[in-house]
């Protein structure tokens, strides 16, 4: 028997006419006796004729799934998934429809992080510091006024003040040229006197000149050279190096 043929004599050996089915099922009387002279092309497709098919089904008393299989035989003309099959039997449900991401919000995300880098990389940047070491000058022990004078106006290492200039003469004579930056400076002699004391600003020359040792504390040895007795010295460090150097009347 064809699907039409079943549905026919479903409906006969249930007692029901075909206005009766189409009340209960709420498919048009049309329709209905279409769908048992085996047309189906009224039906809206496939998924509405399997749809009809389950609800007379239903109120007929009958397996759907009998209507279901007679349809598939002789009206589905492509070849579904089985995924789809079980889904119209009801054997599972129909899967989640997948929600598919926007180009508008994919380059929303873009620009944001593209912000954000920047943002970092502007804070990374201000982030580095430099960090300056200063000294204390060694304290000085008790001499004349004329020497405490001269100690009371050495200041310590700093960028606004002048370097101040003791002893010019002596055995021992350093000069310092910073040929390649700014540096301070600080220098003692063999008693704790302050001989030196200040920032040598780039491209500046100094002497300092002691009758003994000379003890320098210098706080960017990159940029300096030094000359000790008229004989320069090889580097005496890198940039942004602190070096601590003594001098006597054999260097």
């Amino acid at each position: 028997m064809s699907l039409g043929s079943v549905i026919s004599a479903s409906r006969n050996a249930a007692g029901m006419t075909i206005d009766q089915l189409a009340d209960a099922t709420s498919v048009r009387p049309g329709l209905l006796r279409e769908m048992e002279n085996d047309n189906f092309v009224n039906c809206g497709g496939e998924t509405y004729a399997r749809g009809h098919l389950r609800n007379i089904a239903t109120k007929l008393r009958i397996d759907p799934q009998t209507l279901l299989t007679l349809y598939a035989q002789e009206q589905s003309v492509t070849e579904r998934k089985m995924q789809d099959l079980l889904t119209e039997t009801n054997v599972m449900r129909p899967p989640k429809e997948s929600k598919s991401v926007s180009w508008k919000a994919l380059a929303s995300i873009s620009l944001a992080c593209i912000v954000v880098a920047g943002v970092a990389q502007i804070i990374i940047s201000n982030s580095k510091t430099v960090t300056v070491e200063l000294m204390r000058p060694t304290p000085t022990p008790s001499v004349s006024p004329s020497e405490s004078a001269s100690s009371a106006e050495s200041a310590s290492p700093s960028a606004d003040t002048e370097p101040v200039e003791v002893a010019m003469t002596g055995a021992i004579v350093v000069e310092i040229s910073a040929s390649r930056g700014k540096s301070w400076i600080f220098a003692n002699d063999a008693t704790g006197k302050t001989l030196f004391s200040g920032q040598l600003r780039s491209g500046s020359t100094r002497t300092i000149a002691s009758d003994a040792i000379i003890s320098l504390r210098i706080g960017n040895a990159g940029a300096l050279d030094l000359t000790v007795n008229g004989k320069k010295m090889d580097s005496i460090g890198a940039n942004g190096e602190v070096v601590n150097l003594s001098f006597d009347e054999n260097s």
